[in-house]
Parts: C-alpha cells; sequence; structure tokens
C-alpha cells in the first residue's frame, strides 16, 4: 500500500498532482463543512421547519468523518497505521462487548491486511455511495422548505409574486444567474487558495499530510506522538481531556445538576424521584467505569449533540442578527474555544494542555446542555416581516 501511493507520486504521469489534490481536497472540504455548519448555527437553519435538514446534513458530517478515517489507514504510513491501532482500541473501552467489537472492525488482533482491504472497500465504495443518497436527501429536503436566509426570515411564508413568477415568494429569486453567478465567484476563490496549496504547500507545514506518513508503518515501532488529522483533533482533545481526575469534577456536575433540578424546578414529586434516581445512576456507572470509556463517551457525545441543536434552542428568533447582543459574544468564545481544543489535539499530552482541554469540553458541553436557559435570556430584537436587503 505504501509502495503504491510512492510509484503513483514518482511513475505514475501527473500522479503527483493527483494525490495532493486528494490530500487537500479532504483537507479543504472539511473547511468548507465547518464554515457551512458554523453559518447554520449563526442563522438558526436548524430551527423549525428546517430539522430534517440539520439531521440530514449532520449524517452527512458522519459520513464524511468515516470516510476521513477509512481513507487515512490506506497510505500505510506510521501516523496511518498507529492512528488507526489508536481508534479501533478505543471500542475495545466499552464494557462487555468492546473487546470483540474491536477484533470484527479490525479483523484480526492487531491492524493489518484484513484492515487495511475492508477500509478500502468502504473508503471507494460503500461510504460514498451512502454519501451520494445522503446528499439526494440533504437537497430533496432543502427544496421541500426553502433556504434559510440572515434574517431568519420564512420568505414562503411571506407575500407571493415577483419579476419573475406571479407565484414564487416575493423575496425569493430565481436560482439562475444569481445563485450560480454567486457561486461561481465563491468557487473561483476557494479554488485559488486550493491551487495555492497544491503547487506551494501540499504537506501544510504537516497538518495536511503528516511527515511521519512518509515513513513506512511499523507495527514494533510507535511514534512518540499520536495524532489524528486536523480535523479531528478538537474532539481528540476531548477524548484526553476526560482522565480519571475529570470524572470526580463530572460526578460533581452531575449531583450539582440533580440538585438544581429537585430544588429549583416546579417539576412533579415523581419526576423529582426520577432525576435522584437517574444521577445515583449516573454516578455509580461514572465511578465504576475506567475514565478511557467515557473519553470515548465524550468524544461521540460531542458530534452526536449536534444532532439535538433543533430541539435544544428555545430562542423566539432564528438569526444571530435579532438576539441579544451577548448572544454573539458567547458564539465567538465557542469558536475560540473549538479551535483551542483543535490546536491541542495536534500538541503532545501536557499538563497545562490537559487542564485547558478539560475547561475547553466542559465549556463545549456546557454550551449545548445549558442552551435551552440561556437561549431564552435575553430581549430579541424585532425581526422584519420581508428579508431586509442594503446593496453594496
Amino acid at each position: 500500500a505504501f509502495a503504491s501511493v510512492e510509484y503513483i507520486m514518482r511513475e505514475v504521469e501527473w500522479g503527483w498532482l493527483i494525490r495532493y489534490m486528494h490530500s487537500t481536497g479532504a483537507s479543504m472540504f472539511f473547511v468548507v463543512v465547518y464554515l457551512h455548519m458554523f453559518r447554520g448555527m449563526m442563522y438558526g437553519s436548524y430551527k423549525a421547519p428546517r430539522e430534517l435538514l440539520w439531521v440530514v446534513g449532520m449524517l452527512i458530517y458522519l459520513a464524511l468523518m468515516a470516510e476521513a478515517f477509512m481513507g487515512y489507514l490506506l497510505p500505510w504510513g506510521q501516523m496511518s497505521y498507529w492512528g488507526a491501532q489508536v481508534i479501533v482500541n478505543l471500542f475495545s473501552a466499552i464494557p462487555f462487548i468492546g473487546p470483540d467489537l474491536a477484533l470484527l472492525i479490525r479483523g484480526d488482533f492487531v491492524v493489518g491486511d484484513a484492515t487495511l482491504n475492508r477500509f478500502f472497500s468502504f473508503h471507494v465504495i460503500a461510504v460514498p455511495l451512502v454519501l451520494l443518497g445522503l446528499v439526494v436527501a440533504h437537497l430533496l429536503a432543502l427544496h421541500d422548505v426553502g433556504s434559510n436566509n440572515p434574517d431568519g426570515v420564512e420568505i414562503k411564508a411571506g407575500p407571493k409574486g415577483n419579476q419573475w413568477s406571479p407565484t414564487a415568494p416575493a423575496d425569493g429569486v430565481p436560482f439562475h444567474p444569481y445563485y450560480t453567478v454567486h457561486d461561481v465567484f465563491a468557487v473561483s476563490m476557494f479554488l485559488m487558495v486550493f491551487s495555492a496549496i497544491v503547487f506551494f504547500a501540499p504537506e501544510f507545514g504537516g497538518y495536511f499530510l503528516e511527515f511521519n506518513n512518509f515513513i513506512p508503518a511499523d507495527p514494533l515501532k510507535t511514534p512518540p506522538h499520536i495524532a489524528p488529522v486536523w480535523y479531528f483533533t478538537p474532539f481528540y482533545s476531548m477524548l484526553r481531556a476526560i482522565t480519571s481526575e475529570m470524572m470526580y469534577v463530572l460526578v460533581a456536575v452531575v449531583v450539582l445538576a440533580a440538585l438544581l433540578g429537585v430544588l429549583k424546578t416546579q417539576l412533579s414529586t415523581a419526576l423529582k424521584g426520577t432525576v435522584v434516581g437517574a444521577a445515583v445512576v449516573a454516578v455509580a456507572l461514572m465511578l465504576s467505569i475506567d475514565a478511557k470509556f467515557w473519553g470515548v463517551v465524550a468524544m461521540g457525545g460531542a458530534v452526536v449533540i449536534l444532532f439535538f441543536l433543533p430541539w435544544l434552542d428555545f430562542s423566539p428568533v432564528k438569526s444571530i442578527r435579532y438576539r441579544p447582543d451577548w448572544h454573539k459574544y458567547l458564539y465567538g468564545i465557542f469558536v475560540i474555544n473549538f479551535l483551542i481544543l483543535g490546536y491541542l489535539g495536534v500538541l503532545p499530552p501536557s499538563p497545562i494542555g490537559e487542564r485547558v482541554s478539560q475547561v475547553g469540553t466542559l465549556f463545549y458541553f456546557g454550551f449545548f446542555l445549558l442552551m435551552p436557559w440561556w437561549s431564552r435570556l435575553g430581549e430579541p430584537k424585532p425581526v422584519p416581516g420581508r428579508v431586509t436587503f442594503q446593496p453594496h
């Protein structure tokens, strides 16, 4: 597998270009996906009536993560091999079924030829077909509810009739030529950046193509520091943040949440009893099961919690434009926190990095789990009945 990549680079005509377009395309695709998700969060594109659109989009994100992980093993470099070994071994942390599940995924007791062949099949055929189906579903869901806008105004519910059609929404414009020209400009800017990276910095300082991956995989020699590709590092940071010490902090958080639920809410006695019982069970599990398992739960939960965003946000308005100003600062801190977690995930473990990633992990989950409360606070600005547009 390693030799085949080197053959493509050295012997196949323009093989180096194909390889660098592939590796740069993967990273740049995730840049676009993260920007797309952030824009959706900014303008409330996950709120009714677009819940299904958001959930399908998140399924696409999950499939992209699977596609990237499967493909990462294929060059059979040191980081490819040991990255796959670490991630597959995480499944062994699941109580009872973990070791057998890890064995099933690998197809062997270590990452080997069986793993490589099945990952190749998934990367080239299975996951792309799933992605294709999800993209079609995403477009169908979008066609049904229509695009959102920076004002968060539902143009389909507004007045009808414009210069192109008497039945179309008054504030709508045809896809062509308006969106096509608009998107051609965006694509051209993207391709300029993409081409600059492909031709002048394809490794991008070791972030797009790690230096360790230019060394053939050696099962007998573990690299001093194993890290995933940059687009997975925020979640990898959360995995590493869950230590035995951190478990006591999380237990304290669960106990505090249960106390607030019992003392400060108007729940019935039966529901309060359920809250206390659930908290006792959660604390018992957290103290009895190894921290490694809870690290895996945190890493998976960080992605899964995004699926529930439409039902966590109770703000009466969609767009950040009309929310209280402090919401903007909170979203800004969230972005900075996510970037810091990503940066720490690239670095080797350190005591300071561990503490910062633990605080960042608590903030990340706090942002979403407390959203039903903080999203309702503050006085929103009046939302216009129609899309506002000031030409430049």
